[in-house]
C-alpha cells in the first residue's frame, strides 16, 4: 500500500522527466535547425561566390567575343594600318592588356608594341593553334612575370593566322578571386592544366589544403573553371552554434514551463482520480454494522478501495483527500451511490437493513447531494434504509441544513462519523439533528484503560443517550470492548471482531454462514481503510 507521499512523489518525479524532456528536446531542435539553417546559408553563400566569379570572367570574355569578327577582318592588313585600330580597340575593352594580329605563325602587330616579329609557339602551346583556345600564361613582354589570360581566335585552317587578345588576368584575379574568410579561403581560376590563385602566379599544379572542402564550378561556355575552398559549410555552421545557445536555452526554458503548466492536470494524481472513476476501477467494499444484543448484522458501512493497474493499492487515506482538495470527492461519491444502487441485490431487501454511505459536507451545497440521491437512489426505489455518514472532520459550516431537513422529510437518517475527533460546537448537533452518532474507533480502542479516551467515550455514550441519538461505535476488536459498550446502551457495533471490509460480491456469502473470514481480493488480503 503506498502513501500519499510516495505516489505524489512519483507524479512530480514523472511530470519534471517529461517537462526535462521536452526542455531538451526543445534544446536539441532549436540547436539543430539553426545549424540546418546556418549551413544551407553557407552553401548559398559558397555556391553563390562561386557562380558570381564564373559570371564575372564569363563577361570578359563574351565583351572580347563581340569584336572578334571585326578583328579577324583585319589579319593580314599592314601593321601601319591596323595598329591605331587595335589600340582603339584595346582601350574600348578595357580588360585587355593588348592585341596582338598574326599571319604565317609570327605575330606581326601588337596594339602596344607596334610592328613586331614574335613567332606563336612563344605564348601558345602547339596544340592550341589550329582552333580558337584560351591560355593562362605569364607575361614576358611588357609586365614580365605578371599572369595573363591569353583568348586565341584562329583565321586559318592550319592556325597560322589568327588573332591575339591577352587579358589583363592579374587585375580581374584581385577582384574576382578574393577570398571571403572564414567561409571561404582560398580561390583558384583553372584553365586547362593552369592554375592562378589570388595574389600569386600562375601554376601548375592546383594545390587545395586536405582538410577543407571544396566546391568548384565551371563556365558553360569557355573552357575555365572556378575552385573555390575552405572549412566547409557545416563545420562553419557548428563553429557558429554556441551564438545559438541563448535563443535556444530561453525557447527550451519556455517550452518546459508550459511543459509543466499542461502536464499540472494530466500529470497529476487527481488526473489519475479521473481516469479511476472513468474505467470503473474503484470497486465497492463494505463493513458490517451489528446489532449488539443479537449479534445479528443489521446493516454495513459502503467503503472504497483502488487497485490502480499502474500504481497498485492505493489506500483511502491518500485519495479521499486529494479528491477533496481537487473539488473530486462529489463526482467519487455520486460513483459510490450508482454503484451501490446497481449492486443492490446483495444486501437483503428489508426496510430495517441500514447502508451507510459517506458523505462530504461540500456535497450539500446547493442541493448536489439531494439532486444526486433523486436521480441514483430515489429513483431505483431500493427498500433499504439509506443512511448519510457525514464526517465531523469535514466543514460542517458547508451544510445547508434545509437540505438535511429534506432528506430527514424522504425517509433518509444522518450519522456523524468519526464524533469526538473534530472541533465541531455542540450547537451543531441541533441543528443537524443527526440520527446517528458514531464513535471513532480511537475512543472505542481507550475502553478498559486509563487513558483520558476513555473518559470521553463515557461522555459521548451519555450525551448520544441525553440527546435520543442513536450510537453505533466503530472499531471493536475485543470481546471486552463489545461487553463494555452493550452494557453501556451501544446497541450497534462495528469492527474487526464482526468482520473485516469485504467486496460487495462476498458479503451474501459471509451473512449466510454468520462468520467473519478476512477479505480476500485476487488472492490477496486487502488493506483495510475506510472511506474517510
Amino acid at each position: 500500500m503506498q502513501t500519499a507521499q510516495t505516489i505524489i512523489k512519483k507524479y512530480r518525479r514523472k511530470r519534471v522527466i517529461v517537462c526535462v524532456a521536452v526542455a531538451f528536446l526543445t534544446l536539441i531542435l532549436t540547436l539543430g535547425i539553426r545549424f540546418i539553417s546556418q549551413r544551407n546559408i553557407n552553401q548559398d553563400r559558397i555556391l553563390n561566390f562561386t557562380s558570381h566569379t564564373v559570371r564575372a570572367l564569363d563577361n570578359v570574355l563574351i565583351s572580347l567575343e563581340s569584336r572578334r569578327d571585326m578583328l579577324l577582318s583585319m589579319v593580314g592588313a599592314p601593321c601601319d594600318q591596323a595598329h591605331l585600330i587595335l589600340r582603339k580597340q584595346a582601350a574600348i575593352l578595357q580588360t585587355v592588356r593588348s592585341i596582338a594580329l598574326i599571319k604565317d605563325g609570327k605575330l606581326y602587330c601588337s596594339s602596344v608594341f607596334g610592328s613586331r616579329n614574335v613567332p606563336v609557339s612563344e605564348f601558345l602551346p602547339p596544340q592550341a593553334v589550329s582552333k580558337p583556345a584560351l591560355v593562362l600564361s605569364t607575361d614576358r613582354w611588357l609586365l614580365e612575370g605578371s599572369p595573363i589570360l591569353i583568348q586565341w581566335y584562329p583565321v586559318s585552317p592550319d592556325g597560322e593566322d589568327g588573332v591575339v587578345e591577352v587579358v589583363n588576368i592579374d587585375l580581374i584575379s584581385r577582384m574576382i578571386l578574393e577570398p571571403q574568410p572564414p567561409l571561404i579561403t582560398d580561390a583558384v581560376l583553372r584553365v586547362g592544366n593552369q592554375s592562378l590563385r589570388y595574389g600569386q602566379q600562375v601554376s601548375d599544379a592546383l594545390d587545395i589544403d586536405s582538410g577543407d572542402t571544396h566546391f568548384q564550378q565551371a563556365s558553360p561556355r569557355f573552357p575555365f573553371s572556378i575552385t573555390v575552398s575552405g572549412p566547409g559549410p557545416g563545420e562553419m555552421a557548428l563553429k557558429n552554434l554556441p551564438t545559438q545557445l541563448p535563443l535556444a536555452m530561453m525557447l527550451s526554458l519556455l517550452l518546459g514551463y508550459i511543459a509543466w503548466l499542461a502536464t499540472a492536470r494530466r500529470m497529476s494524481f487527481t488526473w489519475e482520480i479521473s481516469m479511476g472513476l472513468a474505467a470503473r476501477e474503484l470497486e465497492l467494499f463494505c463493513q458490517p454494522l451489528v446489532d449488539a444484543r443479537t449479534q445479528q448484522c443489521i446493516g454495513v458501512e459502503i467503503l472504497l478501495r483502488w487497485n490502480n493497474p499502474r500504481q497498485g493499492w492505493i489506500s483511502p487515506d491518500v485519495f479521499i483527500p486529494l479528491a477533496e482538495e481537487h473539488n473530486l470527492i462529489v463526482p467519487l461519491t455520486r460513483y459510490v451511490i450508482a454503484e451501490t444502487v446497481r449492486q443492490i441485490g446483495v444486501f437483503p431487501a428489508s426496510s430495517s437493513f441500514h447502508i451507510g454511505i459517506n458523505v462530504a459536507a461540500s456535497h450539500f451545497r446547493r442541493a448536489v447531494l439531494l439532486q444526486d440521491l433523486n436521480r441514483l437512489w430515489f429513483s431505483a426505489g431500493p427498500c433499504q434504509q439509506l443512511t448519510i455518514e457525514l464526517t465531523e472532520r469535514d466543514a460542517l459550516l458547508d451544510v445547508d441544513y434545509r437540505i438535511v431537513r429534506e432528506l430527514h422529510r424522504k425517509g433518509v437518517k444522518l450519522a456523524i462519523d468519526d464524533f469526538g475527533t473534530g472541533s465541531s460546537a455542540l450547537s451543531w448537533l441541533e441543528k443537524l439533528h443527526p440520527d446517528v452518532l458514531k464513535i471513532d474507533k480511537s475512543f472505542t480502542a481507550a475502553i478498559g484503560t486509563d487513558a483520558v479516551n476513555s473518559t470521553v467515550t463515557d461522555i459521548i455514550i451519555a450525551l448520544g443517550q441525553r440527546l435520543n441519538i442513536e450510537l453505533v461505535a466503530e472499531g471493536v476488536e475485543t470481546e471486552e470492548q463489545s461487553r463494555y459498550l452493550r452494557r453501556h446502551g451501544v446497541h450497534t457495533l462495528q469492527g474487526y471482531l464482526y468482520a473485516r471490509p469485504m467486496p460487495l460480491r462476498e458479503f451474501p456469502k459471509w451473512l449466510a454462514e454468520s462468520s467473519s473470514p478476512p477479505a480476500q481480493h485476487n488472492g490477496r488480503i486487502v488493506p483495510l481503510m475506510p472511506l474517510r
